[in-house]
């Protein structure tokens, strides 16, 4: 089992952000996540995957376009979507699929 693999098995949801440094989309994702991850604290992990570094994880979950946000709950896709995301959205996602308090 990939250590990707292990990640998203366990209890807490996982938010991950499949990017690529060349991506100005990309760019703007980060100070959204990291606030996101400021509301969240530790009821979310959120980690970013380098589709460039990680084309093995990318090309299994059929990543297209960069940025594509993808919610695991325990191992199983809840949520996914390509493009930017708001703050906003992605804390209502968290809160529907992840029952994360705000």
């Amino acid at each position: 089992m990939s250590a990707f693999s292990q990640m998203i098995q366990g209890p807490t949801p996982v938010l991950v952000d499949f990017y690529a440094t060349w991506c100005g989309p990309c760019r703007m994702m980060s100070p959204i996540l990291e606030q996101v991850k400021n509301k969240v604290g530790d009821q979310v992990k959120i980690v970013k995957v380098d589709v460039d570094k990680n084309p093995a994880i990318a090309q299994q979950l059929q990543v297209r376009g960069v940025p594509t946000l993808v919610l695991f709950q325990q191992g199983s896709m809840v949520w996914r979507q390509s493009g930017v995301a708001s703050e906003q959205q992605l804390l209502q996602i968290l809160e529907t699929h992840a029952a994360v308090a705000k």
